[in-house]
C-alpha cells in the first residue's frame, strides 16, 4: 500500500537528505524547510528508518486540513481511520506544535486530538473504554498558520539516537549533522580522516559506519515495529539484508582531544558501535603531525558562548588555520557558529553551508 511519508531533518540538510532518499529509490513529492515529503510502502518505512543517516524522523502523514476552532480539529481527527492503524490497547501520546495559529494552546490541541482518536477507536472496536496498556504510538499534531498536519511517528526515539552513545560531552554534535558533514565533504575511505576536536567521537564513528556500510539504525528499535499493519517479517528481512551488506576491512580514521575523559568515552562509543578500529589519542591539536601527504579533516571545534569562551574559541580557530594551511594537499571541513570565522581562520572558504545545530546557527566551511 502507498503512503504519504515525511522525513524530517535539521535546517540546512534538506539536499543531503534528498540524496539519501533518492538512493533508497524513494519518490519524493516536495522539499520544505526541515522536511521532505515522499511516497512509499511498508518496506519503504522500514528501510528509511534503518538506513537514513541525516533524517531526524520518518512520519506517516494521515491528514492535512485547515482548522481555526477546536470543534473543527476534533471533527477531522475523529474521521481518520484510526482502527486500521492502532490496536485497541494502544498507548496514545500526542506531540503538538502550534505556530502562528488561532489554535495556540498546545495542551488543548493534545486533549482534543486524543479525545477524537479515542472515540474513533472505541467506535471501531465496540468498547466503552481503552486500556492503553499496549505499545506506545506517537501522533504528531502540527498547527502551522491554521493548517493542521496529523502524522504517525514511525521512528519513536529520534533517528540521531543510533544506540552507541550512552554518554556525550557537554555540547555533543548530533549524529545526523556529523553524517551530513561527512557526506558534504565527499570523503573517500581510501584517504585518512582526522578530527582534532573529536570529543565523544561522533564524526569519526559516523564516518566509520559509512565506510563499512553499517546501517545507522541496525542496533536500535523503532516505533513502527509495533504497528499492526507492518509485517514483522519485513523488519527481520531488512535487518538480515543490512547485515549482509556490511563491508569488511579497516580504514585510517583517527581523532584527538585534549580531554582524556572524552577520549575514553570516544573509545567506548566506537567499540559499542562496532568500529573499534578508530584511533583516538589524548593530545592538544597543535601537537598533531600529518603522517600522510593528503587526507581529510572534518571537525567541530568549540564554539564559545561566554566572553572568555569566545576568546578561547577565536584563539583555537586562528591556530587551526595556521596548522591546516601548511598542508595544502589536505582538505578540511569545519563547523563553526562564529560570524567572523573565515577572517580569524585566515582564508575564505571554497564553500559554506548554513546548518542549525539545535538553535545555534552554524556554517559548514569547506576548504578544498
Amino acid at each position: 500500500m502507498k503512503y504519504n511519508l515525511t522525513a524530517t531533518c535539521r535546517l540546512g540538510l534538506e539536499s543531503v537528505l534528498k540524496d539519501e532518499l533518492h538512493k533508497l529509490n524513494c519518490q519524493y513529492l516536495d522539499v520544505k524547510n526541515g522536511e521532505i515529503n515522499f511516497e512509499g510502502n511498508e518496506k519503504t518505512i522500514v528501510n528509511c528508518n534503518l538506513w537514513l543517516r541525516t533524517a531526524e524522523r520518518v512520519l506517516l502523514k494521515l491528514a492535512v486540513f485547515p482548522a481555526t476552532t477546536f470543534d473543527g480539529l476534533f471533527e477531522v481527527v475523529s474521521q481518520i481511520k484510526w482502527g486500521e492503524l492502532l490496536p485497541n490497547n494502544a498507548k496514545i501520546v500526542i506531540v503538538d506544535k502550534c505556530v502562528e495559529s488561532q489554535l495556540m494552546s498546545g495542551r488543548s490541541v493534545q486533549s482534543i486530538s486524543k479525545k477524537a482518536i479515542a472515540e474513533s477507536l472505541m467506535k471501531k472496536y465496540k468498547v466503552t473504554w481503552l486500556s492503553e496498556d499496549g505499545a506506545e504510538f506517537l501522533i504528531h499534531v502540527d498547527v502551522i498558520k491554521d493548517i493542521v498536519t496529523v502524522s504517525l511517528d514511525s521512528s519513536g526515539a529520534g533517528l540521531h539516537k543510533r544506540g552507541y552513545r550512552a554518554q556525550a560531552g557537554e555540547a555533543p554534535l548530533r549524529e545526523t549533522i556529523a553524517s551530513a558533514m561527512i557526506m558534504l565533504s565527499n570523503w573517500n575511505p581510501a584517504k585518512p580522516l582526522y578530527d582534532p576536536f573529536c570529543g565523544s567521537g561522533t564524526i569519526l564513528i559516523e564516518a566509520a559506519l559509512m565506510a563499512q556500510n553499517i546501517a545507522p539504525g541496525i542496533s536500535r528499535a523503532f516505533a513502527a515495529q509495533d504497528w499492526p499493519f507492518i509485517d514483522k517479517q519485513l523488519w527481520m528481512d531488512a535487518r538480515k539484508d543490512a547485515l549482509s551488506k556490511r563491508k569488511s576491512g579497516e580504514c585510517d580514521i583517527s581523532g584527538s582531544d585534549i580531554d582524556e575523559d572524552m577520549i575514553r568515552l570516544a573509545q567506548a562509543n566506537a567499540k559499542k558501535a562496532g568500529v573499534g578500529f578508530i584511533k583516538f589519542r589524548q593530545m592538544d591539536f597543535e601537537n598533531f603531525e600529518f603522517s600522510s601527504k593528503s587526507g581529510t579533516v572534518i571537525t567541530n571545534p568549540p564554539y564559545g558562548e561566554r566572553i572568555s569562551d569566545i576568546q578561547s574559541a577565536e584563539k583555537i580557530i586562528g591556530s587551526l588555520g595556521e596548522k591546516l594551511q601548511k598542508k595544502a594537499s589536505w582538505s578540511y571541513f569545519i563547523l563553526s557558529s562564529h560570524e567572523d570565522f573565515e577572517r580569524i581562520f585566515g582564508r575564505k572558504a571554497n564553500k559554506k553551508r548554513k546548518i542549525y545545530n539545535g538553535k545555534i546557527r552554524c556554517y559548514d566551511y569547506s576548504y578544498l
